[in-house]
């Protein structure tokens, strides 16, 4: 298993990744989270070139994705409904988990890693994702409140503070 940052190489991969996650979550009554084509290409080469955007390689092979951006999201800073548990030290956040379904515990491989580097996490949801909501919730992390994405859609928003 090796985690490593995509390359522009991966975005063909990628964007079959995700077409694959839209069609889990259409299955899973979650048909609006990623609906019409998100993530585009255009999105793919903005993470890449940032350098927020990784892989998990498995005999070779890109099996899964996420974002891991350390640093302020400037969604994160209204939250309503609640409140983070800290608000003050720098954080990471995770976006965009999906995988081709070839490999299982993907979201706690992803954890790990994050984890691993930084240890106050992030991460939303939509409110029909319950896959991910069971996940998330599974992982230990706390619900926070409310935030809004860039199109104003609402997010469940979640923090874990990892021991040291």
């Amino acid at each position: 298993m090796l985690i490593r940052l995509a390359t522009y190489g991966d975005i063909d991969t990628l964007l079959t990744i995700f077409a694959r996650a839209r069609e889990q979550m259409v299955t899973d009554g979650n048909p609006t989270q990623w609906g019409d084509g998100y993530p585009n290409r255009l999105q793919l080469e903005q993470d890449i070139h940032r350098g927020v955007s990784y892989v998990i390689e498995q005999d070779g092979k890109v099996c899964a994705t996420f974002v891991f951006i350390i640093g302020e999201d400037p969604t994160y800073d209204i939250i309503e409904n609640g409140a983070w548990i800290d608000n003050e030290r720098p954080y990471g956040t995770i976006h965009r988990i999906a995988s081709n379904r070839q490999l299982t515990g993907v979201f706690d491989l992803v954890l790990d890693w994050c984890t691993a580097h930084c240890k106050n996490i992030r991460i939303d949801t939509h409110q029909d994702n319950q896959r991910v909501i069971h996940l998330i919730e599974k992982a230990g992390f706390s619900r926070c409140g409310i935030i809004y994405t860039r199109d104003h859609s609402p997010r469940i928003a979640y923090q874990m503070i990892v021991s040291t």
